[in-house]
């Protein structure tokens, strides 16, 4: 039986699609072999000896110490595209709030609550002054065309908005998403020279910590909007006040409000509401108790931040699961010792993710006892290594 333990309050619709008869939930475990969570900060919390899995039902992964569950053997999975309609629409939203006077007005009109007769003339009156500009026809510059950021460009492009997009790293599968008429950008000067906008749908790590800085900044249009929806480290806040300030920055909409940006200027603070749909709630649970179900139950590993992919049909008898550090000499220690018991393999997949090596190694024959998977863990460099009947 295995033992879920949720952290945060995890969708039931995605948690119902744990068969009752294998596994058992609950918010408090003493030795746990997976862990869902959503928000909840998992840096100070000491990680079980039985822990396998974490699975974060988001995208972000930042609240989980995932270098310590590496150097442990724990996958971290998370739920990249399960909320991206969600913050799809959010953004979009953004865009227009950030082009007309909306909040501002809505605001105003409130002011005007007891004039009774006099409000229509007021209204007339005073809406010049929240005049803004349409979207249609304006230059919108994607950085970041994974599973969010494709499918913003593609919504922007189908408004009528010149779209041009910014990925190095963009997979074939992305690209195959983006609509024909969303032009690539070859360098984030060129990018930045011709937009009107700017979102950012790029994971925030050590490498991209402030990247809109005052570097990119000179590089934008006077007046361009700023948006960002991904996380608040990826823009250098002392920069962006200045710009700001200055004007050069038109207006800032973020989904992640601190201190600072709150005392800025012309910002649009949105309190973290990107992923805050119900369906997308449900569409993260269900993808995470999907990920860690095949994972307990398989060995293989999908959408995981720390391990590589990693998956093999069962053929219907034993599978060992091993994670190595990703050094030589490790498949020919494991196949030495299989070979020494005389167990043959029937099939096997060896995939490697920077400094983890990962084996899925399916055997003839009866399951073998546990001192096999005693030895393998035994071998220095062997991270983790399970059984599965």
């Amino acid at each position: 039986m295995f033992k879920i333990q949720t952290l945060n309050k995890i969708d039931p619709v995605g948690l119902k699609n744990f068969p009752l008869d294998e596994y058992e939930i609950a918010s408090e475990f003493s030795s746990p072999d997976a862990i869902l969570v959503r928000s909840q900060s998992m840096h100070e919390m000491e990680l079980p000896a039985s822990l396998k899995a974490i699975a974060r039902a988001g995208a972000g992964v930042n609240n989980i110490p995932v270098e310590k569950c590496s150097e442990r053997g724990i996958v971290v999975f998370n739920t990249p595209g399960a909320n991206a309609d969600a913050v799809k629409e959010l953004v979009l939203a953004a865009l227009l709030l950030s082009s007309r006077g909306i909040l501002q007005s809505v605001e105003w009109v409130k002011t005007i609550a007891d004039r009774g007769d006099e409000i229509p003339d007021l209204i007339e009156a005073q809406k010049k002054n929240f005049a803004g500009n349409e979207i249609k026809g304006k230059t919108l510059a994607v950085i970041g065309l994974g599973a969010i950021g494709a499918l913003i460009a593609n919504a922007a492009q189908a408004l009528g908005m010149d779209v041009v997009g910014y990925d190095p790293y963009i997979s074939v599968k992305q690209a195959w998403r983006l609509s024909r008429n969303v032009r690539h950008a070859e360098g984030i000067e060129v990018l930045l020279s011709q937009a009107d906008y700017v979102t950012v749908h790029i994971p925030q790590t050590p490498d991209t910590k402030g990247y809109i800085n005052k570097d990119k900044l000179r590089m934008m249009k006077d007046g361009v909007r700023i948006l960002n929806f991904s996380r608040g480290g990826l823009v250098n806040k002392d920069d962006l006040r200045a710009a700001l300030e200055s004007g050069k920055v038109k207006s800032y909409i973020t989904d992640f409000p601190d201190k600072d940006v709150l005392t800025m200027k012309n910002v649009i603070a949105i309190p973290h509401l990107g992923a805050s749909t119900a369906e997308s709630e449900t569409n993260c649970a269900v993808m995470a108790v999907a990920q860690v179900h095949n994972f307990l139950k398989n060995g293989n590993i999908v959408n995981s931040v720390n391990f590589p992919e990693a998956e093999l049909e069962r053929h219907g008898g034993p599978r060992l699961v091993i994670a190595n550090r990703n050094i030589p000499n490790m498949v020919s220690q494991i196949s030495s010792i299989l070979a020494k018991k005389g167990i043959n393999i029937a099939n096997m997949l060896n995939k490697n993710k920077a400094d983890i090596a990962y084996n899925l190694i399916d055997i003839d024959g009866a399951a073998p006892d546990d001192s096999l998977v005693q030895e393998f863990r035994s071998i220095d460099g062997v991270l983790t290594a399970r059984l599965l009947p």
